[in-house]
């Protein structure tokens, strides 16, 4: 089947919707479905069978800013596309964000699902919740990613949703080579390592790390991936701390690499996740986990069963489970080994599965809509 998938995200800014997106046409590609996605690019297309509809335009959403094209240039390209493509189904990603995917909602050129990704507090979903109520109506098929996704919708939305939690290649992380000089977790002599991975800004906790790991009480190294808003006052606060290696962005095949080679994946975040794939790929490659007790992070971690979760904010609890893990070498085996398989029951060849029933249905009962 021909399968439209639409990211609202640019699809050259690293991001949890952009990365599921990617993944889950990979799998459907592999499969011999032609899926193609479509989004907005700041720079080249991150893969072949992306068709990129401009440049986006950062625009504050969920105390975060997110990468979105809410201009008529894009909307048009958007039009086009779907008009040129013909797909059998076209599968939004945040079908309410402004932009590219509502835009495609309302054309409705095909067989529509819609996922929601989003948990929290939206201010735009309070201040819109008549019209998105309406407009919704234009989905044959509503998912969302976890029970904290399901309520935010039903409360401002309604409707009735699939709970469809995110899926990973875990195939292709187990595969990525780990660093050279840097083991396997749980194989090394030197000083350990601890790699934090997403936005620098206040709701991925960042700035707790960095204070936890100088309460710590043995040596670490710390790889900082990604950068943001705080990353400029972060790098001066830190400066003299020599520990700290501040890697900027780094591609999807270096964070394999990087989770493949660390021995503690960190997630501090405060609030604001859904769903907290970053940890089942983190389990997937082999590392351990300390990250924050939130609701998001609880759909896939169990405390001190594949994961140590702590009290978001808590710099000092913080500290000491990173210490505890650091400390404990068979713990933290126990730990990795109930990680791994965890990680299965989220890989992404189960989530196609379940996505690729929806399409067979839709497209069976499909009949004619006129825009």
């Amino acid at each position: 089947m021909r399968v439209g998938l639409v990211s609202p995200y640019s699809l050259t800014v690293p991001g949890g919707v952009q990365s599921q997106v990617l993944g889950l046409a990979r799998e459907l590609r592999r499969r011999g479905h032609e899926a193609r996605v479509l989004g907005p690019c700041d720079g080249p297309p991150p893969e072949s069978f992306v068709t990129p509809l401009g440049n986006s335009l950062p625009t504050a959403a969920n105390g975060s800013m997110a990468p979105l094209a809410p201009d008529a240039s894009a909307a048009l390209r958007t039009i086009r596309v779907l008009n040129d493509e013909a797909f059998d189904v076209i599968h939004l990603h945040e079908p309410m964000a402004p932009g590219i995917t509502m835009t495609a909602m309302l054309l409705h050129r095909a067989p529509t699902v819609g996922t929601f990704h989003a948990a929290g507090i939206s201010a735009g979903y309070r201040a819109l919740r008549p019209a998105l109520r309406r407009v919704s109506n234009r989905l044959d098929h509503r998912v969302v990613v976890s029970v904290d996704a399901l309520e935010l919708v039903r409360q401002h939305i309604g409707g009735e949703y699939d709970v469809l939690f995110n899926g990973v290649d875990v195939e292709a992380i187990r595969a990525a080579p780990p660093l050279l000089g840097h083991p396997v977790s749980g194989d090394r002599e030197h000083v350990p390592t601890i790699f934090f991975c997403g936005r620098h800004e206040d709701r991925k906790g960042l700035a707790i790390l960095l204070q936890a790991v100088e309460r710590m009480t043995r040596p670490v190294t710390v790889w900082v991936a990604s950068n943001g808003p705080e990353t400029a006052s972060l790098m001066a606060r830190h400066r003299s701390n020599r520990s700290i290696v501040w890697l900027g962005r780094i591609s999807e095949a270096e964070k394999f690499s990087r989770l493949r080679s660390c021995d503690v994946f960190c997630a501090p975040s405060l609030g604001g996740e859904s769903f907290g794939v970053v940890l089942v790929e983190a389990m997937a490659a082999g590392a351990t986990v300390v990250a924050s007790a939130l609701d998001g992070y609880r759909n896939v971690a169990t405390d001190r069963v594949d994961s140590l979760l702590v009290p978001p904010g808590d710099v000092d609890a913080l500290g000491g489970a990173l210490d505890e893990v650091l400390g404990d070498a068979a713990g933290s085996a126990r730990l990795r080994a109930a990680g791994d398989r965890r990680a299965e029951d989220f890989a992404m060849s189960r989530l196609a599965d379940h996505y690729l029933a929806i399409y067979e249905r839709l497209i069976r009962s499909a009949h004619p809509v006129t825009p």
